[in-house]
This record gives structure tokens, sequence and C-alpha cells, in this order.
């Protein structure tokens, strides 16, 4: 099976009713949230995909580097959401829970959340969301939901050696290639029906489900942040989206920004 996407199946059988209408493709792009987000300040619609095969200067949070090798899954949704900027921050919980359940219901692996926007396989990093927005005061103009999957390459060869411990992709879990066109199709759908679902109920049963996949909670953890390192038990994580932290001390922290690692 070939490693490559198939740009005339990416749509063949996509049961959406906005999501993937329009697909623009590109075989190397620096970055497809900044391809998304140029689209949409020249008015590019709700729905709006585009993927590309590779990424030169692909980015995850906090501006650091993602790897995009070809065989991987990169794309980026434009949204136009009727929400509030702090409403808007939420929808990193929407596409991380869509890429946990269809994983799970494609492959049948034990996927889990992670605070606040990775998706785990077997306690390794196989995909990694950015949600940026544009906004005029407290306008949101739009957002683009950046989607990164790692899926038909082996990470021990293309990743640097640091990433090789603490991530993996689909070709590794399940001993295969995957066929690129049905994940993308799966994932745009799921993400379109929570999405709606969102919009239309709000965050509480995202997040309630989005928690049900969280190993992370209950357990003790280091968050490492802008002001340095904390250490403590997940409690929860809140309506607002934040991690809430019972620190060895006793006391109990909101932490809105961070990277989040299980202790022994």
């Amino acid at each position: 099976m070939s490693t490559k996407l198939n740009v005339n199946q990416l749509q063949d059988g996509l049961c959406t009713r906005r999501f993937g209408r329009s697909i623009l493709f590109s075989r190397e792009v620096d970055s497809t949230n900044k391809w998304a987000k140029e689209l949409a300040t020249y008015g590019a619609s709700e729905g709006t995909v585009v993927i590309a095969e590779t990424q030169t200067k692909g980015r995850g949070r906090l501006d650091r580097e993602w790897i995009s090798p070809t065989g991987g899954l990169w794309f980026s949704l434009i949204l136009r959401p009727n929400l509030s900027p702090t409403e808007t921050v939420k929808l990193t919980f929407v596409a991380g829970l869509a890429v946990t359940k269809v994983l799970r219901e494609m492959f049948d692996l034990k996927t889990e959340t992670k605070w606040p926007n990775d998706v785990l396989v077997n306690g390794r990093k196989i995909c990694g969301v950015l949600a940026e927005m544009n906004t005029t005061g407290e306008t949101v103009n739009f957002v683009v939901v950046g989607v990164g999957v790692n899926v038909n390459f082996d990470v021990e060869n293309v990743f640097p050696e640091q990433l090789k411990k603490v991530a993996t992709s689909l070709e590794k879990e399940v001993g295969r290639k995957v066929k690129l066109e049905k994940l993308f199709r799966a994932l745009l759908e799921r993400l379109e029906n929570l999405y709606e679902l969102f919009i239309k109920e709000g965050f509480n049963p995202i997040l309630e489900e989005w928690k049900n996949y969280a190993g992370f909670l209950g357990c003790k953890v280091e968050v490492t942040g802008p002001t340095g390192k904390m250490s403590g038990v997940a409690l929860d994580v809140d309506y607002e989206g934040a991690l809430v932290l019972r620190l060895e001390d006793g006391t109990v922290k909101r932490v809105f920004v961070g990277d989040v690692s299980v202790r022994a």
C-alpha cells in the first residue's frame, strides 16, 4: 500500500454536510495551519480543509517544531463559529476527542486524551492538535484547527532521538500500512459531528467524554509551564479547560498553559 495520499479519493464516500466539501491539497507546504489562515483571511468558507503530504515548518503548541514526514496525515480545517474567544479555545478538546474515538474504533487501540492537545496510544504521542483563532476584540473571525497524525512511518527511522521514546505511529502500533484517505474521511466526519454537538449543547458533553479517555487524571504528574515546573496530582480538567492540580503541599492550582508528563 502506498504511503502517499491519493488526492482523488479524499472525498469518495465522505458523509459530511460542510466539512471537506472544499479540499485543497499540496505535496509540500511550510505549514497547513499557515496556509489555512491565509485562505480564511481571504474569505474561505467554514469547512474548507487544506491537506499536505509533508510540512517543512510544521508547528505544535508554544511554536515547537512538528516533524511531518511523508506518510502522515497533516491537515487543517477552517471554522467560523459564533463563539467568544474563551469558548473557541475549547475546540482543541473537540478535535482531540474526535481523533481518540476514531483510532479506537478503527484499529482497536488503547487511545487516551492528554491535556491539553495530545492523543496517546499505549502512552506514546500519536497525534497533536493546534487550534489558532483570528479575532477582532471579542469577535472571532475564524479558527483554524490543525491535526497531525503519525500514520505510515516508523518513528525510529524518521524522528530525532529525543522523540523516539515518546512518540509512536499507527504503522508501528497495528503492524501494517493504513489507508490514509479512509482515516481522513473518518476523522473529518467525527470532527463535524462533535463540532455540531459543541455548538448546539456547549462544552459539557465534550469535556465529560474527553475525560473518560484521560488516563492521566488521578495520577501524579509533572507540569512544565512558562514559569517552570510543578508536581502534583491531576485532579480534573474544568469547564474552562484548565488542569486542576493538587500540589505536593496540598494546595490546589488551576493551570491553563503547560505540558503534562505522568510520573512513575
